[in-house]
């Protein structure tokens, strides 16, 4: 006892500091939650659309505002919603704007596919100028895994793992009604070029002919390209042939990024926007649920049957919503009915392939390119 008693008397005569309490776990008031986590869209304007990143912005109150990786595993998730041949709706959860519009930045012009760059026109009596033809040519998407190719530098030759070769050569036959060439005729060669070089006039004639690609085999020959064929994105039209017009060309495909030009780009476009949250801050019952329904463009809101007759207006689809703000529209007491919010770090994120690739691997390759980005600035920081 006399000495629990000394060391109380130590004790008091010991200066108290705020920081001697024991850490407890410290939430932020609701209204400051709101604002730091939640879009409120106002008739007007959207206002809280800025993003707390300061770490101690909020350590007067004992919340640790810094990113910990802990926390960040905890919150974040990755949910697949559709997937087609054609795009991708995905949510990305637990993260923050920046890193969503980093990964928006690299699915448009970091991701390498095979476009054609090289047009050698051999004759073209269309109405469309060789310049154009050869962009239109560009822009058609070419249906093929860019990683089993290699780049091809200015001091490269074309061979068969930098390039891959087309062949159109169409004719519409005088007396008959205008054709549309479309992206079908298109040929893979997969032995390369067919159109010859001029040769010097003190080279050997008995060697062999040389061509504007370099082969050493056929690129069907490969168990990648054996039962997968190469070919273009069909029925893209490229021109419009009369009677007694004719085009026939080599076009070769080689390896970029959307960067560089957007014909390499994989994807036609690749866009995010914030969860939508609509919260009907008290009950809208009878006509005014029946207004409400029939006010929203995108049937956001629907009616469910509560008993005796009555009817009350509840958020069903809220994902639909796009920002219209009808629902506001009808006067300042509706204002005080329904609140439109939106969630600043659930992202609805939607891919729409151009066709070269699936989106599912588009989704991969830009996070394992994202990954690489991180491990170099951690390693030349370290």
């Amino acid at each position: 006892m006399a000495e629990q008693e000394e060391k109380r008397d130590d004790k008091k005569g010991e200066k108290f500091s705020i920081w001697d309490l024991p850490d407890v776990p410290a939430k932020l008031p609701p209204h400051i939650e709101f604002q730091r986590s939640r879009v409120l869209c106002n008739l007007d304007a959207p206002i809280h659309t800025e993003n707390v990143t300061y770490g101690g912005a909020y350590a007067s109150m004992g919340v640790d505002n810094s990113l910990q990786l802990d926390n960040f595993r905890k919150n974040f998730g990755v949910e697949v919603i559709r997937l087609t041949k054609e795009d991708m709706e995905f949510d990305l959860i637990g993260i923050d704007v920046s890193i969503a519009n980093a990964f928006r930045r690299i699915l448009i012009s970091e991701l390498p596919t095979m476009a054609i760059e090289k047009v050698l026109v051999a004759n073209n009596t269309s109405v469309i100028q060789d310049e154009v033809l050869a962009h239109r040519l560009g822009l058609i998407p070419v249906i093929v895994d860019p990683r089993l190719f290699a780049y091809m530098s200015e001091n490269d030759t074309s061979n068969g793992k930098n390039t891959i070769v087309f062949k159109l050569h169409v004719r519409c036959e005088r007396g008959e009604p205008r054709m549309t060439v479309k992206s079908n005729e298109l040929k893979w060669l997969p032995n390369g070029s067919e159109l010859l070089l001029e040769s010097k006039p003190d080279s050997n004639p008995e060697s062999k002919p040389r061509t504007y690609t370099s082969f050493s085999c056929s690129q069907d020959s490969l168990p990648e390209f054996s039962n997968n064929p190469i070919s273009p994105m069909l029925d893209i039209t490229i021109a419009r042939l009369g009677p007694g017009q004719e085009i026939e060309l080599e076009a070769h495909a080689v390896k970029g990024m959307g960067k560089t030009h957007a014909k390499w780009s994989p994807v036609g476009t690749a866009w995010y926007r914030m969860l939508p949250e609509i919260v009907l801050l008290e009950d809208v019952e009878d006509e005014d649920a029946e207004k409400l329904v029939k006010t929203c463009p995108v049937n956001v809101f629907d009616i469910e049957d509560i008993g005796n007759g009555r009817k009350r207006a509840t958020v069903a689809r809220p994902r639909a919503c796009t920002l219209c703000r009808e629902c506001l529209r009808g006067g300042e007491e509706w204002e005080k009915r329904v609140s439109l919010r939106r969630v600043k770090d659930h992202f609805i994120f939607t891919i729409e392939s151009t066709g070269a690739l699936p989106p599912e691997v588009l989704f991969t390759e830009a996070v394992r390119i994202l990954e690489d980005k991180c491990e170099r600035v951690i390693t030349e920081l370290s």
